[in-house]
């Protein structure tokens, strides 16, 4: 039986950052991970026929806006 974090180690797995190691860099690297992650549940989901197309669509989208509100809150690729 796995430990609880070794479950969520499994479930939620992060790569190490190689960029220039920067607060705001890290934290997007952080939020672009997450949103990755939820992008792959969605995608198995709506692949399963757990949720139909439209409602996968409009979470993505959803989720893409958070994201691309904080890479302008953070200030990067400016």
């Amino acid at each position: 039986m796995l430990s609880k974090n070794e479950k969520h180690n499994f479930l939620y797995p992060r790569n190490s950052y190689r960029g220039e190691v920067k607060p705001e860099n890290l934290l997007f690297n952080a939020n672009l991970q997450e949103f990755a992650q939820k992008i792959s549940y969605i995608c198995a989901l709506e692949t399963g026929g757990k949720i139909p197309p439209g409602t996968a669509y409009r979470q993505i989208k959803a989720l893409w806006k958070e994201l691309k509100r904080s890479k302008k809150e953070l200030g990067i690729g400016d």
